[in-house]
């Protein structure tokens, strides 16, 4: 698969579809997707910023390159600590990609250690790549292999994991990410709804691929799932860029201490649980969160609420929203600066709401004829 990162920073395991699929508008997916069509047999148009948004991406990396290098560092420590340094990073295209690059690279600097880097597919409802599985089973060892994301949401892309994993039991289904304001992983950055700022942007800050692509009359049965090259974006291409500009803040010891970033204590015990709602200590977790919210505002399928700033985004980036949410106590927040631009652009209502785990929350507007 091509793409603007060096083959020294990750290897993509995915098949290249470059041309082979015309992309939708942004409207016409979402009324396919509602009627059933699953996402991941289309490609969304991208987005292409306005320089006012770009003014507003270079101010939140600027402003949230500090706190992200510090999660990624905390991040690194930790899985050097658990996993050690035979350990295969192995990304989730396409969030995933940046942060993969970022933890090969502290390893690099801070222990010495290089560590073998590929992205893979993994597509909720579908599951993950079988094909690229079995490709890194021929190469490593399974329990070598850990996952990685940029954050976690509510959890649909842990559970798909660790649902597909079941066929490979000596594979841990672990999921690393720099973000988890939703409780529900062990190895984590910062459980705060952290500011990444290549959540911003789509394939500009990811190497010049698309989101993953499969539909069987492109996919094969022996394919790596399908991604798409924008090779007429490289004079935009900012994925190196985002990397060198955190990396500037990489600390030279550890982050374990830092005040904000913080592992949950008794976490060591349970990294394969994953946490029930409705129980006593469950309400801190980001489901319950989702389920009041789908109660509060009457929506009955909890895939149209996207809690975090990463997933808001998303939605204000490649669906058709309805509103976003911020909390209250964040009106103003520069995290969200980018969310309130794209917002206005889009003419998109925001609501200041009383949110606990997250800063933000996208909601996608329902299409009454799908």
């Amino acid at each position: 698969m091509r793409t603007s990162y060096s083959e020294n920073d990750v290897i993509l395991l995915l098949k290249d579809i470059t041309g082979l699929v015309e992309p939708l508008p942004t409207s016409e997916r979402e009324r396919q997707i509602q009627a059933g069509r699953h996402y991941c047999e289309m490609l969304p148009i991208e987005y292409v910023p306005t320089q006012k948004y770009m003014e507003t991406y270079q101010a939140a990396l600027k402003h949230y390159a500090a706190d992200t290098a510090r999660a990624v560092a905390n991040l690194g420590d930790k899985i050097m600590k658990r996993r050690g340094k035979d350990t295969v990073l192995v990304s989730l295209a396409r969030a995933g990609i940046p942060i993969g690059i970022l933890l090969k690279h502290y390893m690099e600097k801070q222990y010495k250690v290089v560590m073998p880097h590929y992205s893979i597919s993994i597509i909720r409802g579908k599951g993950i790549d079988e094909n690229a599985i079995e490709y890194l089973l021929e190469r490593y060892k399974p329990e070598e292999l850990l996952f990685v994301d940029g954050w976690i949401g509510k959890g649909a892309i842990l559970t798909e994991l660790r649902k597909d994993l079941r066929q490979w039991p000596d594979i841990s289904p672990e999921l690393a990410v720099v973000a988890d304001p939703a409780h529900i992983t062990n190895l984590f950055g910062t459980r705060e709804d952290l500011l990444i700022p290549s959540s911003c942007l789509n394939s500009t800050v990811s190497g010049l691929v698309s989101r993953t692509f499969l539909r069987d009359d492109i996919i094969g049965p022996k394919d790596f799932h399908g991604a798409v090259y924008y090779g007429e974006l490289k004079d935009a291409d900012l994925s190196y860029a985002f990397i060198e500009e955190i990396e500037k803040y990489f600390p030279t010891a550890g982050a374990e201490d830092s005040e904000n970033i913080n592992p949950t204590a008794g976490a060591e015990d349970s990294e394969n649980t994953t946490p029930t709602a409705g129980t006593e200590d469950s309400e801190h977790y980001g489901i319950d969160e989702v389920k009041r919210i789908a109660t509060e505002y009457g929506i009955d399928d909890i895939n149209l609420i996207k809690p975090g700033i990463g997933e808001a985004t998303r939605v204000l980036l490649r669906r058709v929203p309805w509103k976003v949410l911020i909390a209250e106590d964040r009106k103003d927040d520069r995290a969200l600066e980018h969310l309130r631009q794209l917002a206005a652009e889009k003419d998109v209502p925001v609501e200041y709401y009383p949110l606990h785990n997250y800063k933000a929350c996208g909601l996608i507007k329902k299409i009454a004829d799908a």
